[in-house]
């Protein structure tokens, strides 16, 4: 099962690295991420893993806290113009609002939705 969850680091130099290297040392791969600066002083990072039962421990014992996580759908993106728009397209015709949504590695698209097992009937996954 595919879950995004979210830390918030401070927006300094080497946070990013120290998420980087304790979800590592935990074997955890990190297998998708988005990162935004709030302008506070803050970045909100979303991580997508597949193991959460090493990460949650492992973040916890080096201080970085999970403030929020989900389930999500993890589709095959072809890299090509108007991907996006298709795949998307099928959620919009189906009334599913997407919630939050980035690029994993092999060209996927990570998507949280307000009704994700009608996201998962769209998208036929």
């Amino acid at each position: 099962m595919a879950i995004d969850i979210t830390v918030l680091l401070d927006d300094q130099p080497g946070a990013l690295a120290h998420l980087g290297e304790v979800l590592g040392r935990a074997g955890v791969n990190i297998e998708g991420l988005c990162a935004v600066t709030s302008g506070g002083g803050q970045a909100e990072v979303h991580v997508l893993v597949q193991d959460l039962d090493a990460a949650l421990p492992a973040l916890a014992r080096s201080g970085l806290a999970v403030t929020s996580e989900q389930e999500v759908v993890v589709v095959p993106l072809k890299d090509r113009p108007g991907a996006l728009g298709t795949v998307t397209g099928r959620l919009g015709e189906a009334g599913v609002n997407i919630t939050l949504t980035y690029l994993a590695t092999g060209t996927r698209l990570v998507l949280a939705a307000d009704n994700l097992a009608a996201a998962r009937a769209a998208l036929g996954t």
